[in-house]
């Protein structure tokens, strides 16, 4: 890796070899508790466990639960704020629902319930309209998600948090519907076609290191991107949410065999299942200006970019043969722009971008 790519998101502090160490010795331990859950008459499908939310059975009925954070894009929010005196705080907070929910539908739990955390350092952060604007965007996200906004919490933890600083996270639970099993990615097979969903942008992944980059530039989240936009404008891009059209894929029995948030680690996430076969990417969708210009001025190769930001396409399908077409009419009419861009192969179980001549296989692969 450059110097500048992969191996500066270490530097900046998000070093995906550590982290998923440490996240597979915490779902071993995890594992060991499965148990428990017996004795309230739950069962814990520990397939699930590795998978973007964890999937429950209670009563006869299969649910989804999850927990995600934002990361650090609010961060850059403040500092364009404090730059510009605009506040792009609906945003973030509609970003924060987008993080969860995405995890959530993955396993074919539709979200009816989310919970907020909203973390400070001090009070005086929600001074002027970032109290508003944070509250009606995570409301607004809510509302898209088809979900309910239950509550949360919000302390505030000086020492811990900065002062001028917010964490945000949140949890969320999902039903799958009647009729439909949790997607496992059990089912996958060659043959099935790969669908690639279209992002806004940066969605929420790769914060750090776009705080890390813009250190380098003169004129720092005030760059002018080629087509005119402000750099943090650009960034600050709010997430989509693919919730609706999980729920119409399920709605019309589509073979729907895996589902893929794209976040971090990029298009390695297509094969984040445990199936042993390849998939073949005959076509990608167009990079947003955004990340195109972000792994320029990072001098990331296309392997290093597409290794760990999702470069255009923030959700991913798995479906049977002969279905890519009929996902992507739906995804069309939710306004969602996608392609049938491959297809699942009997092999090694590794990713091949073909238009870019890229592959990931081996450690590359350990995302769970």
């Amino acid at each position: 890796m450059t110097k500048d790519g992969v191996d500066r998101y270490a530097q900046a502090g998000v070093d995906y070899k550590t982290l998923d160490e440490a996240k597979r010795i915490a779902q071993h331990a995890a594992s060991a508790t499965s148990h428990i859950a017996l004795r309230r008459g739950t069962e814990i499908t520990d397939a699930s466990r590795g998978e973007p939310a964890i999937v429950l059975h209670v009563g006869g009925q299969s649910l989804g639960f999850v927990l995600e954070c934002l990361g650090t894009k609010s961060l850059i929010a403040r500092d364009y704020e404090e730059l510009s005196g605009i506040d792009r705080f609906d945003a973030i907070g509609y970003d924060t629902v987008a993080a969860i929910v995405n995890d959530c539908c993955c396993v074919g739990a539709l979200p009816f319930v989310v919970n907020a955390y909203f973390a400070t350092g001090s009070a005086s952060f929600y001074e002027g309209t970032r109290s508003a604007s944070l509250i009606n965007g995570f409301s607004r996200g809510c509302a898209d998600a088809g979900a309910a906004w239950g509550g949360g919490e919000s302390p505030t933890l000086s020492g811990l948090v900065a002062a001028d600083a917010i964490d945000l996270a949140g949890a969320a639970i999902g039903i799958v519907p009647n009729g439909c099993e949790p997607i496992l990615g059990d089912s996958i097979a060659p043959g099935d076609e790969v669908v690639l969903v279209a992002s806004s942008g940066l969605h929420a992944n790769g914060a750090s290191l776009v705080r890390a980059l813009v250190g380098d530039l003169p004129d720092g989240l005030l760059t002018t991107l080629p087509s005119g936009r402000v750099l943090a404008d650009a960034v600050l891009d709010e997430s989509l949410i693919y919730v609706p059209l999980v729920e119409r894929l399920l709605e019309q029995r589509l073979p729907l065999h895996y589902a893929s948030h794209i976040t971090g680690h990029g298009l390695r996430k297509l094969m984040r299942a445990r199936a042993k076969v390849t998939y073949r990417i005959d076509a990608l969708l167009p990079v947003p200006e955004v990340l195109s210009f972000l792994a320029a001025i990072a001098n990331m190769t296309p392997k290093e970019s597409y290794g760990t930001f999702n470069m255009g396409c923030g959700y991913a399908l798995i479906v049977g043969s002969g279905a890519g077409n009929a996902a992507v009419e739906l995804a069309g009419g939710l306004g969602l722009r996608s392609l049938v861009a491959g297809a699942v192969e009997s092999g090694p179980r590794r990713v091949l971008l073909e238009p870019l001549g890229v592959s990931f296989e081996g450690e590359e692969l350990e995302l769970r």
